[in-house]
């Protein structure tokens, strides 16, 4: 079903009587899309330890949907450019939140390279 299809129809009504919570083509579910990315990812990272993982779309953009990804591990989301600063931020902010993925069955980020040049100076205002 097409989302054009399922918000002229059955969708909003389904809403506005509280039969779903959210639009999910707003925001992930994440206990039932979410759910099969995880075992997805999970089994075929058993398989193939260095699978990479990521989703694009609008959900890209969703920083509930975006805190999920990272929740479970997965590499990258991508969006529509207008989405990218508040996916960044959201990205960011999961990543303060959570660490930065190890924790949650994603592979160990790669060292931060050295800088080039030491700091010589703090500027404050």
């Amino acid at each position: 079903v097409s989302r054009d299809d399922a918000e002229k129809g059955f969708l909003m009504y389904y809403l506005e009587h509280g039969i779903l919570e959210e639009n999910p083509f707003d925001r992930i579910d994440p206990r039932g899309v979410g759910r099969l990315m995880e075992l997805a990812t999970q089994l075929g990272r058993k398989v193939r330890p260095d699978l990479e993982v990521g989703i694009c779309g609008e959900h890209g953009g969703d920083p509930t949907s975006i805190e999920l990804c990272h929740r479970l591990g997965l590499d990258y989301v991508s969006c529509s450019p207008f989405r990218v600063p508040v996916a960044r931020l959201a990205a960011a902010h999961a990543a303060l939140k959570f660490g930065r993925g190890q924790q949650h069955g994603k592979r160990p980020a790669e060292p931060e390279p050295a800088p080039t040049e030491p700091v010589k100076e703090l500027v404050t205002a």
